[in-house]
């Protein structure tokens, strides 16, 4: 990896003359546009806006599963093909990424969210609207990619606005969207389908989804730096530039023609996903998302069937894993940046984007240990409580295993941080939508037993990687180094 790809956008500000050039950076701490130099309740403002965008639109994708049955009923169609609008959302979720992370890098963050989330809400009254299960696959999945565009950006923006030392405990709190959405979905859907029917889920998306837009309309600031400096470049060119013409110039920017710089920034994140260490992380959350939306469509059956649940209990079932995810973020993603800053000052002061890995190590224990329990635990028909009680310990490891790899990434393309992203993301949303449409048949021919202890066993065998990448991961960052 190139030096320069990992040091911070925003520099202290200085001129240099050039010719008839004079290059233009952002000042320090005295700045008003320098995103970093903000004051507390502004960065938090716009964390603020963009995590709820990314808890919205997850949460859109699992909170009509408790009433799948009644949507097939409703529809004259069967469940799996209702689990399709999932799959399709989820898919979406994905590929969006891969076109709105560098369009972001090529526009600004800012412009990006609210277009994309302003179309986002709009689509939620077709969805409400559906006739026919045909269109609500199609509604859905055009939906699931204006919806990622908080998933897409939301790293960036953290990057953008925060210093490495700090970014950690902010991306946890932000990353609870993505992780905490499709939990807290089957339990508000639940109750939500249980007493007002399964359109009014839609119909509450549009409310709370509008409410979302409009926030951002009011408290969003741009905060890429390149796209800051282009519009005071040309503010300065128009109404301060000396007689004779001087031109302004800044760090990163790109003066080839628009459509070549769209050509290049689409690519970018396909660049980026072919690095060693990011295909082997992304299939790494690709098994964990894929497992987590395997395990949510099918816990109607699994407590309704064995336990005799109604729709209302079955939601509140996915408080386990909440709880899990809370517990991580609260007290163990923290450390990431104390561990972090502990071997950087053991290093010379030289940090690595691979600081960032060892409490990973903690989830690739949770994650198999605590599905073989879950599946065992159901597939013996034990005690309701003994299944959910794994599912915390599931939940811990998965916010230790995608936070730790998520903050990797972006150390590793600081500057490009949301196409690093959305190349990590694009194979984990593609899995963890597909792969529920698998499971049924699996669980039909192994039981609830060995067919989640698949996901199980996948997971050990990926479960040395951080431990590897820590390890070696600098040498196979210089080895095979992206050129962007």
């Amino acid at each position: 990896m190139a030096h320069n790809e990992r040091e911070p956008l925003l520099r202290h500000q200085h001129w240099s003359d050039e010719g008839d050039e004079r290059e233009l950076l952002l000042l320090g701490d005295q700045d008003p546009e320098n995103p970093r130099a903000w004051p507390k309740w502004r960065k938090l403002a716009n964390v603020a806006v963009i995590a709820t965008m990314s808890i919205v639109s997850p949460l859109a994708s699992s909170m009509f599963t408790p009433g799948i049955r009644q949507i097939a009923d409703d529809l004259n169609t069967s469940t799996t093909t209702v689990i399709g609008a999932t799959t399709g959302f989820v898919v979406m979720l994905g590929l969006g990424p891969l076109i709105l992370a560098p369009l972001s890098e090529t526009y600004g963050r800012r412009k990006i969210y609210l277009i994309c989330f302003s179309a986002f809400t709009v689509l939620q009254i077709p969805t409400a609207l559906s006739p026919n299960v045909a269109s609500l696959i199609a509604v859905r999945s055009i939906s699931g990619f204006f919806g990622s565009v908080g998933i897409a950006n939301g790293g960036g923006t953290i990057s953008d606005m925060f210093i490495p030392s700090e970014r950690a405990s902010m991306f946890g709190w932000y990353l609870l969207g993505p992780l905490l959405g499709p939990t807290l979905g089957p339990l508000f859907g639940g109750i939500t389908v249980q007493r007002l029917g399964w359109r009014w889920v839609f119909w509450i998306m549009t409310i709370v989804c509008f409410i979302n837009t409009l926030a951002g309309y009011f408290f969003l600031r741009e905060t890429y730096a390149p796209v800051i400096l282009q519009k005071r470049k040309v503010q300065y060119e128009h109404d301060l530039a000396d007689a004779d013409g001087t031109k302004y110039r800044f760090e990163g920017e790109d003066s080839r023609p628009t459509r070549q710089k769209i050509a290049n920034s689409l690519t970018r994140p396909l660049k980026i996903f072919v690095q060693p260490i990011v295909v082997v992380m992304s299939v790494y959350q690709a098994l964990i998302f894929g497992t987590t939306y395997s395990l949510y469509t099918n816990m109607q059956n699994i407590y309704s069937g064995s336990y005799g649940f109604d729709t209302e209990q079955v939601g509140l079932l996915y408080l386990g894993p909440g709880l899990g995810f809370l517990f991580a973020v609260w007290f163990l993603v923290p450390r990431i940046d104390s561990v972090y800053q502990k071997l950087t000052a053991h290093n010379d002061e030289k940090p690595i984007p691979e600081f960032r890995l060892p409490l990973a190590n903690i989830g690739a224990v949770l994650i198999p240990v605590s599905l073989f329990w879950f599946a065992w635990t159901v597939e013996r028909e034990v005690h309701w409580f003994a299944s959910i009680a794994s599912t915390f310990f599931y939940g811990v490891g998965q916010v230790m295993i995608v936070n730790c790899t998520q903050n990797y990434y972006i150390d590793s393309f600081e500057k490009y941080a949301a196409s690093a992203i959305a190349a990590g993301a694009v194979f984990r949303s593609l899995v963890g939508g597909v792969v529920p449409l698998f499971t049924p048949g699996l669980i039909d021919r192994l039981g609830y037993g060995w067919g989640i202890s698949v996901f199980a066993f996948v997971s050990l065998v990926l479960a040395p990687a951080p431990l590897l990448f820590y390890r070696f991961g600098e040498r196979i960052r210089e080895r095979f180094s992206v050129k962007l």
